[in-house]
């Protein structure tokens, strides 16, 4: 469960309730309680040029790459959202955004949004990126997390063969 003590509203030390069939943290006066629903993330499969772009965060091992994602904010679509990070992320700007699925990835507590986007411009990538590379539709191995099977679903829609690859361990 989540590291919270302390009720936001009135201070006092939280306490455990059972709730649906669930462990939640609550405010022993009812004033709040923690529902920790996942958190929902975007993901942008990018199109450039007939080919995607796959970059690799920097605290990521060497050959990990992966679709660009980012967190949705307050008051903007997931369509506006998946743009915005494309943009902070690639430099790049979205031409077509066409949904592919949502996808969970509970190992986080989030819930992945994945879109088709076809950009345009040139990659500068922010810092939070060390690298990308364009990859023929026809060539993408597709991992087995969250955005992998978004991948795998946008591969199977052109009629793409599949094959899993396993992430690299750290």
């Amino acid at each position: 469960m989540a590291d919270l003590v302390y009720c936001p509203i009135c201070a006092a030390k939280l306490g455990v309730k059972q709730e649906a069939g669930r462990e939640r943290l609550a405010c022993p006066s009812g004033h709040w309680t923690h529902w920790d629903n996942p958190l929902p993330v975007l993901a942008a499969l990018v199109e450039l040029d007939g080919k995607i772009l796959l970059a690799r965060n920097a605290a990521w091992p060497e050959k990990m790459f992966a679709l660009i994602t980012g967190f949705m904010e307050r008051g903007e679509t997931p369509e506006q959202g998946v743009a915005r990070e494309l943009k902070e992320e690639t430099g790049l700007d979205a031409e077509a955004i066409a949904l592919i699925g949502v996808y969970e990835f509970m190992r986080k507590n989030e819930l992945i949004v994945a879109y088709h986007v076809k950009a345009t411009g040139e990659v500068r990538l922010s810092e939070e990126l060390v690298e990308y590379r364009l990859v023929a539709p026809e060539k993408l191995r597709p991992w087995r997390a969250g955005t992998g099977y978004a991948m795998a679903d946008w591969m199977r829609a052109r009629n793409l063969p599949v094959e899993f690859l396993e992430w690299p361990s750290n």
